[in-house]
């Protein structure tokens, strides 16, 4: 049994739907703060195709227990579309995902819906550091599938700032294991207000460790590796080319590969 419902701050239940194998629910409700979106499902452990708002699209996502999603309000909404939770019509949507769909080739990091604190959705990414802790620059934007990287700031230019750290990371956890075996890169490009590492490694799970050299471009750099068996990669030691900006940054990672 897959569950949707659209909990207000105080925790009463503004809507719910059930189903078996997919949950289609419109909603007639303007979101305030506070307001939250849970996924429950009675299988664990499993892949789904969640949609907590129809301007955000569907994430494929593998769940380890019921997702509790809080709805973007205020600051925390101006890295998503300003179509995204708002006015009073939306569309929520949750299923299984089909065979074909898990055992694609794909980008195995994306997942616009993933939020700070959320322990139960993967991937999910993290970091040490988040410029200012300010939401245009928090890590969940390096893996929302967005790659505009001309600006920096409000939606479509999110992305992951390092607040000018040298020991900064950002790691990117998919809950089980997956073979991977290429990355993609897109540096933040706002040139000249921007600069780039001119290096950065990358740690897998099994404490392995990559260098990789990048270059100052805002096209998406490749990075091709034999295929490994990870839970999780990282990004660390990341080298700042020698440039007067202060401010690299990351817009998005991509791993792609297959389940393990």
């Amino acid at each position: 049994m897959i569950s949707i419902k659209v909990l207000s701050q105080n925790g009463n239940t503004v809507c719910v739907a059930h189903g078996e194998q997919e949950v289609i629910l419109p909603v007639k409700h303007r979101y305030c703060e506070g307001d939250r979106i849970v996924f429950e499902v009675d299988g664990k452990n499993c892949f789904m195709v969640l949609q907590p708002d129809d301007a955000l699209g569907a994430s494929l996502v593998y769940v380890t227990g019921n997702v509790d999603y809080k709805v973007p309000y205020g600051e925390k909404k101006i890295c998503y579309s300003p179509k995204a939770f708002s006015g009073d019509s939306h569309l929520l949507t949750a299923r299984y995902a089909t065979k074909d769909e898990i055992a694609a080739y794909r980008n195995l990091a994306k997942n616009p819906m993933d939020q700070h604190g959320e322990p139960f959705c993967f991937p999910h990414a993290s970091a040490n550091v988040e410029t200012r802790g300010e939401s245009v620059f928090a890590a969940r934007n390096a893996i929302d599938g967005i790659k505009a990287n001309h600006s920096h700031g409000e939606w479509p230019y999110g992305s992951w700032g390092i607040n000018r750290d040298p020991n900064a990371v950002i790691r990117v956890d998919f809950g089980r294991e997956v073979v991977a075996d290429r990355l993609v890169i897109y540096l933040r490009a706002d040139f000249p207000h921007d600069a780039w590492w001119k290096q950065v490694t990358v740690r897998f799970s099994d404490d392995s460790t990559m260098v990789c050299r990048l270059e100052k471009s805002d096209l998406g750099q490749e990075i091709l590796m034999e295929p490994k068996k990870i839970s999780w990669i990282q990004l660390e030691q990341l080298i700042k080319a020698d440039d007067p900006s202060p401010f690299p940054a990351l817009t998005q990672l991509e791993v792609y590969g297959r389940e393990a």
